[in-house]
């Protein structure tokens, strides 16, 4: 159990998930150290270099937890070349932490890895929880190899969690930020045909099932970051158009998704999932937000990151 306040170490800590929960726990009395691509600026930063495989391991020494969220941002289109760096960047950050505890004298306690509800691929049939297969996809590729590679710290005994985030909303961030202003403009629209199903879930509520994994030994494995409710892409856009008090009459249609985005907009602005976060629940997790119309308040309205 984590239920003292220690020492923390996170990777990503700059990216909209990284910035809240780093945030977020210093305030629970956590002390928060950054893994930094540059060269340390104070006593709570660590440099990497995962593209060259550089870390210093005597310097993750003490740490009871670490937090990995590291990977290149996924949003624009594929080529080849951006793939590459979408998974090597996930897989090789990963693979440097896992083989640097292997050196450690005192190991972490507790290992969360972020990962994706990608896993099960971009068309579901059905709502999937922690138990159902992979899936097929680019994506659901990359999120099996990432996963493998951080079960290895299972190993040397140290818990590890896949935390396997849904679509995370705020308006600093992410999905969100990059659909305010056309939505605003009055200028927003359903994408595709609009059924497809969608798993969000509040930063707030991102932040707070971190803490509550931290405190509960019990858990190890996947567990889907998502709030209980699932919604389609056209009642997200309603939600949002009532929020923001503007029309969305204005559509992105498939062919355009496809012609603009290729596979990125196929398996992500299409993608039709459906997650169920039961490791949550059966786990007693209390979700601030479980609606969509909760969500998005939340994330145009909340001030706590």
């Amino acid at each position: 159990m984590l239920n003292d306040p220690g020492k923390i170490l996170i990777s990503g800590s700059s990216g909209l998930i990284g910035q809240a929960l780093s945030k977020g726990l210093e305030k629970s009395g956590y002390a928060v150290y950054r893994l930094v691509r540059r060269p340390a600026e104070d006593n709570r930063s660590i440099f990497w270099d995962p593209a060259k495989g550089e870390l210093d391991s005597a310097g993750l020494e003490g740490f009871q937890t670490v937090i990995n969220l590291a990977g290149e941002n996924i949003a624009s289109r594929w080529t080849e070349n951006k793939k590459k760096r979408i998974r090597d960047s996930r897989i090789k950050s990963t693979g440097l932490l896992v083989n640097a505890f292997q050196e450690l004298k005192q190991k972490p306690v507790v290992f969360l890895s972020a990962s994706g509800i990608n896993y099960y691929g971009y068309s579901t049939p059905e709502p999937r929880n922690e138990n159902a297969p992979a899936g097929s996809g680019f994506l659901a590729e990359v999120v099996r190899e990432w996963e493998r590679e951080a079960a290895g710290a299972e190993q040397y005994g140290i818990r590890t969690v896949f935390l396997r985030f849904g679509v995370v909303l705020d308006k600093n961030g992410g999905a969100l930020r990059k659909m305010l202003l056309p939505f605003k403009l009055g200028l927003g629209g359903v994408i595709g045909k609009g059924n497809q199903r969608m798993s969000c879930i509040s930063l707030l509520d991102v932040v707070r099932i971190v803490e509550f994994l931290l405190n509960r030994d019990d858990i190890s494995g996947p567990v889907n970051c998502c709030a209980p409710c699932v919604v389609t892409n056209r009642e997200f856009t309603s939600a949002l158009a009532r929020a923001l008090k503007r029309p969305a009459v204005f559509p992105l249609p498939t062919v355009v998704v496809r012609l603009l985005f290729g596979q990125m907009g196929e398996e992500t602005l299409l993608a039709d999932v459906a997650a169920v976060p039961q490791k949550l629940l059966d786990a007693g997790f209390e979700f601030k937000h479980k609606d969509i119309e909760e969500i998005i308040r939340s994330a145009l309205f909340n001030q706590d990151f």
